[in-house]
Formats: C-alpha cells, structure tokens, sequence
C-alpha cells in the first residue's frame, strides 16, 4: 500500500479532486499555502494499492497544468531606494511524493 501526497494549484484542485472520485479514489483534501508565492494549493492525501499509483499519478497529471504567471518583484539599489518590476514565474503542475505504508486500519 502506498499513500500519495499531490500538491496542487488552487485552480486545479477541483478538475483532480473530480477525477479522482469519478475513478472510486478515496482522498482527503487540505487547504495550504505555497512557500514562494505565498499562492493557494490543496494537498491531496491519498490512501492506494500499490498498483494503483501510476493510475492516480496520471489522473493528476492529466489535470494539473503548468502556466506562467506574472508577478511583482522588487530590486534595491541602496540608500532606502528600490524598485519594483514584474517578473515571470512557472506556477501549476504538481508535486507529488508516493510513501510506503507499514500499517493501515480503517475503523
């Protein structure tokens, strides 16, 4: 048995958490924060078979897009002064870590 935690983008976290359900995946959603852009995501917690994963993996796949993003950045040129400019970033897709389950037990 295997447990899946997915991270995901806010604006995709409906289209897997729908995809999962629709293919009988049991999950456990949580509502968290990125530590780069301070941007919403939802951490998915999945409970699987272990030949189930690539199944759930490609679910995620299938439905968390990679998208650029503009954002303000600031640079500081000394003195107090500083000036803010917009910069591209990559945001979307998923992070996933697939983990080994010693026990489970469902009461």
């Amino acid at each position: 048995m295997k447990l899946i935690f997915a991270i995901v983008n806010k604006d995709d976290s409906g289209a897997v958490q729908n995809a999962l359900t629709k293919k009988k995946f049991s999950v456990t959603k949580l509502a968290t924060t990125g530590g780069f852009l301070l941007a919403g995501n939802t951490t998915f917690i999945i409970g699987t078979d272990d030949e189930k994963v690539p199944e759930v993996l490609s679910i995620i796949e299938e439905n968390s897009k990679k998208r650029t993003q503009i954002v303000p950045s600031s640079i500081a040129y000394g003195a107090g002064l500083s000036s803010a400019y917009p910069i591209e970033v990559a945001v979307g897709g998923a992070t996933i870590f697939v983990t080994n389950v010693e026990r489970f037990e469902k009461y």
